[in-house]
């Protein structure tokens, strides 16, 4: 018995709802420092407010690893996980730019932390179940393609969700002014889209998909000589014994994941400041002119370009990690992120950062695929699921780290200036690149 080879539209299928995830998280990314700012927020309180991106990670995808593994109902194993982190990853994107309606009942900018907090908790409900779900149905030699479809679909949502505040400012017309202290209406009609194409493209795979059902994993896990263990019923304790036993493979990858998502945190969270500081020419101080808030949209921009080169450079991972290896691409691909990054410095004219976008890219496309591949062939079936909240933890603590450390840095070592966090996080990811080089991968031949 194998697992049936799937055709590509299928794969497609199989994480198109990645795409509306990836929508929403793109515009939390472009937009949640100036939205926060606007509310009130100085730029050394910005990391406090971004920890709580990974620290949801960190509780929340061991433990729904954890239970998808042995959820089984007439719905599916993983699907009843997404669906429900979908909706609820809506009705935070809806809240989050409007939470100055709510200042009866506390400051909008706490408020808005709140909206946030609950976001990003449920994109975290919905995104590690879809990783479990490729591992699961694809057979050995199909996951680098599914990984890179997957990488694929969450560039697409990512440019979408990041060019659309730009979108419906300057080609429909929508509004973009705002008083102090209050977010634009592009902006907050933005989310609402958000919200509305997430909840539409998980039902796509939710409609779509089937899964295997725990009795087939077994076959299939016998078929393949693999020795099936029957376990005992185990408590949520479980994931620190499955911690302490994680694959050696995953320990080597946590090493290049501290590195590559501390970069990619600074990146994420400094981006419109020192954009709007070092290439505008903005003092620090301004986080409310129209200037300001062109900087930001032009930020959302420059991400949908990144977005945009991993949804098309991810068609290329397969054929490129057949002929040079999956190693190799990932290091490869994690230098030229790096250089993009520290290119950012040496650049004035807003339109040549797209130039470090492209750079910044092909990284992304292969940080979004090649860890999983390599993991995958080196865990257990029945803890595919709990490995990959687990190996969430690799991404979840650097960010935490610098979002504890990243704000004194800035604000002590750099003088303020962001546009050095920048730079670090392009340092960042070289250093990544060389650890790729140490990681045990048991390789199979990859196939279309």
């Amino acid at each position: 018995m194998e697992k049936r080879r799937l055709g590509f539209w299928e794969i497609w299928n199989l994480s198109f709802g990645y795409f509306g995830i990836q929508m929403g998280f793109a515009l939390q990314n472009a937009n949640a420092s100036r939205i926060l700012q606007t509310f009130g927020a100085d730029l050394h309180e910005l990391p406090l407010f971004w920890i709580v991106a990974p620290l949801m990670g960190l509780i929340i995808q061991p433990i729904i690893g954890h239970y998808s593994d042995k959820t089984w109902t007439r719905f599916g194993r993983r699907k009843p996980y997404f669906l429900v982190g979908a909706v609820l990853a809506s009705l935070g994107l809806i809240l989050l730019p409007q939470a100055g309606a709510f200042t009866a009942l506390m400051p909008a900018l706490w408020m808005g932390a709140g909206f946030l907090m609950i976001m990003d908790a449920s994109f975290n409900i919905a995104m590690e179940p879809f990783r479990a779900l490729v591992a699961d149905i694809l057979p050995s030699d199909q996951r680098t393609l599914g990984f890179s479809v997957q990488t694929a679909l969450i560039g697409f949502g990512a440019v979408l969700g990041s060019w659309l505040p730009y979108i419906l400012s300057n080609w429909i017309g929508v509004d973009s002014h705002a008083d102090k202290g209050e977010v634009p209406f592009h902006l907050i009609l933005s989310f609402i889209i958000g919200a509305i194409v997430l909840i539409a493209s998980v039902l796509v795979t939710i409609l779509t998909t089937k899964e295997y059902s725990p009795e087939e994993l077994e076959a299939l896990e016998r078929a393949e000589g693999r020795e099936v263990v029957k376990e005992k019923e185990t408590s949520i304790f479980q994931i620190f014994t499955d911690f302490k036993n994680m694959p050696k493979t995953m320990k080597q990858l946590g090493l290049v994941q501290f590195f590559t998502w501390f970069a990619l945190f600074g990146m994420w969270v400094y981006s419109t400041p020192a954009i709007a500081h070092h290439v505008y020419g903005l003092p620090l101080s301004d986080t409310s002119s129209q200037t300001y808030n062109e900087a930001g949209d032009w930020v959302g921009i420059i991400f949908g370009v990144y977005n945009a080169v991993s949804a098309v450079f991810a068609f290329f991972l397969p054929a490129i990690a057949l002929k040079i290896g999956r190693k190799a691409t990932h290091s490869v691909s994690l230098v030229i992120g790096g250089l993009g990054l520290i290119s950012i410095y040496f650049i004035h004219d807003p339109k040549l950062l797209i130039l470090s976008m492209v750079g910044v890219g092909i990284a992304w496309a292969s940080i979004l695929a090649m860890p999983y591949a390599i993991l995958a062939g080196s865990i257990p079936a029945k803890k595919m699921g709990v490995y990959m909240g687990i190996f969430n933890f690799f991404i979840c603590a650097p960010q935490i780290f610098n979002s504890l450390f990243g704000g004194s840095i800035v604000t002590n070592l750099y003088g303020g200036n962001p546009i050095y966090a920048i730079m670090t996080s392009g340092v960042a990811l070289i250093i990544a690149a060389i650890f790729v080089l140490k990681v045990k991968d048991d390789e199979k031949p990859i196939k279309a």
